[in-house]
C-alpha cells in the first residue's frame, strides 16, 4: 500500500506516522527521514518504509539510491513529498494543513485497496 503524505514544513507528517507506528506496537524511536531519506520498520506483523523526499534534488537523485527497490508490494509505503519523484500513485493521499489551532487531515482513498483500508477504520 502506498500512502502519500501532503502538508507544509511542520505540518505534522513525520508525526502523524510515528503516531501510526507506535499505534501498531513500535516501541522503539521513530525519526524522521529527512537526511537518510528513508527508515524501514517492523511493526504490528507489517513492514512499514517511511520516505522523506523533501531534500531530493532531482529525478536522477531518486533512481540512483535505488529505491524503487523498496516497491516490491510486500510493504506499507509512508511517503512525504512524493512529487519530488517518480513514485508509484497513491492508495491513499493524506493532505495535512496547519491551522491557528491544530491541524486538519483530509483522507482521501484513491483505489479500492485504499477505499477499503479506510473503511476499516
Amino acid at each position: 500500500m502506498v500512502i502519500h503524505l501532503h502538508g507544509d514544513l511542520g505540518a505534522g507528517k513525520t508525526s502523524l506516522v510515528r503516531g501510526i507506528l507506535h499505534a501498531l506496537g513500535h516501541a522503539g524511536r521513530v525519526k524522521s527521514p529527512t537526511y537518510t531519506l528513508l527508515e524501514s520498520y517492523h511493526a504490528g506483523g507489517l513492514e512499514l518504509r517511511h520516505f522523506d523526499l523533501y531534500r531530493l534534488r532531482d529525478e536522477a537523485e531518486w533512481e540512483e539510491a535505488g529505491f524503487r527497490d523498496e516497491f516490491d508490494g510486500n510493504s506499507i509505503l509512508f511517503i512525504e513529498w512524493p512529487e519530488k519523484a517518480h513514485v508509484p500513485p497513491a492508495d491513499i493521499e493524506i493532505d495535512l494543513a496547519i491551522l491557528q489551532q491544530g491541524r486538519r487531515a483530509m483522507i482521501k482513498g484513491n483505489t479500492a485497496t485504499g477505499k477499503a483500508c479506510l473503511n476499516q477504520l
